[in-house]
């Protein structure tokens, strides 16, 4: 994968490296699919919780490029499922997350005894970041 300059890359930190609304698409059958999630990004990936048996995990798991839109960014990417949310692989970004979703993780949406409780990350493969009149893209 290509990387950002560092300075864009800093623009993704500071924009993206906490609790954050992106839009994230898939497709089935050449029909798009598009929804909100809560994401975290980190070192060219963006980390999503959602659930195994969902229709955005079935659409991944057939096709596994997405598409995704946040604030003056946009990018296509492999969406890669990580698994469990609670397996040992996974501690590292797990606890990241727990912090970065602090205000909602323990609304009573998430279940993490279910093991289909799981990580999506986004390995991002094009990016169009733009700020202040620069574009930065990979």
């Amino acid at each position: 994968m290509n990387i950002f300059s560092p300075e864009a890359e800093q623009i993704m930190i500071e924009r993206f490296g906490k609790d954050t609304i992106i839009a994230l698409a898939t497709t089935e059958k050449e029909t798009p699919y598009v929804r909100y999630v809560n994401a975290y990004y980190e070192n060219g990936a963006f980390y999503i919780i959602t659930y195994a048996l969902s229709n955005k995990m079935k659409h991944i798991k057939i096709n596994p490029v997405v598409a995704i839109a946040g604030e003056w960014f946009t990018a296509h990417g492999k969406g890669v499922s990580l698994g469990y949310f609670g397996k040992k692989e996974n501690c590292i970004i797990a606890e990241k997350l727990k912090n970065v979703f602090a205000e909602w993780i323990d609304n009573g949406h998430n279940n993490f005894d279910d093991e289909n409780t799981i990580i999506l990350c986004v390995e991002l493969t094009y990016g169009l970041l733009l700020s202040h009149g620069t574009r930065f893209e990979f």
